[in-house]
């Protein structure tokens, strides 16, 4: 099938974000993440290679640097992960530095951080499947209980070694990130690979989170505390400085309310995702 569509078409370019990106999934059902994130990476490089493209921009993630010792994390951080998710990307990224050794491949390699927001015009946001709720994005979780859909939010881990006891991370909002693609193919060179870690630089606790999403959708959301998830980690924020230097990308959407009064604008004139309007049936 992918070689069918790089048969039939001519393209200058690839920018591969297909991927499942849920950590506590990845621990339940890890082939999965191997087949569909490594495994079909792999697939999309043979066909790049067969058709000739020579250009990649890659969707990673902070997830392959694990639990560093020391923040911020930079490019230079070493890959350790501690998940499935990670370690799935991580094998993917390798792979792609393998191939472009012999190559005349131009690479870049995104590693995002925890993404939020949607489209300010209110034509794309995020609609997770719904049998993911127990292992998705903490917005899509406050939005579920922010609507009636979830009876709470649940939060888990509170023991963390940090100032509140909750996770902390590095939130970058989805309209920064789309920047960051575009620079990065403008500034793809033939035979080089480069990495960028995509973040705002500063770090957000989820108790934080929930305060800004309680403000953002005007709801009284109710918290249960919860043992952590498998696989998680306690304080990730990133070092935006290498591609501030180099691609001159700095985060501009960095009011987290105000990511998630925009992602909420979307969320709630879209209750069924991307199927047709509830109020049609």
């Amino acid at each position: 099938m992918v070689n069918k569509i790089f048969a039939e078409n001519a393209f200058d370019a690839v920018i591969h974000f297909a991927a499942v990106a849920y950590v506590g999934e990845s621990t339940l059902d890890p082939l999965r993440y191997y087949h569909n994130i490594t495994s079909n990476t792999l697939v999309v490089l043979e066909a790049m290679a067969s058709h000739g493209v020579k250009r990649l921009i890659y969707s990673s993630t902070c997830a392959t640097y694990g639990e560093p010792k020391k923040m911020p994390i930079t490019e230079d951080t070493p890959q350790l992960p501690i998940n499935p998710y990670g370690k799935a990307k991580k094998m993917a990224e390798d792979i792609i530095r393998d191939f472009s050794k012999n190559s005349d491949m131009a690479v870049v390699i995104l590693r995002y951080f925890n993404v939020i927001g949607s489209d300010p015009e209110g034509r794309l946001g995020e609609a997770p499947r719904p049998e993911l709720r127990e292992h998705g994005r903490i917005s899509g979780a406050c939005f579920d209980a922010a609507s009636g859909i979830t009876t709470g939010l649940k939060v888990r881990g509170t023991d963390y070694n940090t100032p509140d006891g909750t996770c902390i991370r590095d939130y970058i909002d989805v309209n920064d990130l789309i920047d960051a693609h575009v620079k990065a193919l403008a500034n793809a060179e033939s035979r080089q690979v480069k990495t960028y870690n995509v973040g705002t630089g500063r770090g957000k606790s989820v108790k934080e989170f929930v305060e800004a999403c309680k403000i953002a959708t005007g709801a009284d959301i109710k918290v249960k505390y919860l043992d952590r998830r498998p696989g998680d980690y306690a304080e990730v924020y990133s070092d935006p400085s290498k591609i501030r230097q180099e691609l001159n990308w700095t985060a501009q959407y960095t009011d987290l309310q105000e990511s998630l009064k925009i992602a909420w604008r979307w969320r709630k004139s879209h209750t069924n995702g991307y199927g047709p309007p509830t109020d049609e049936h």
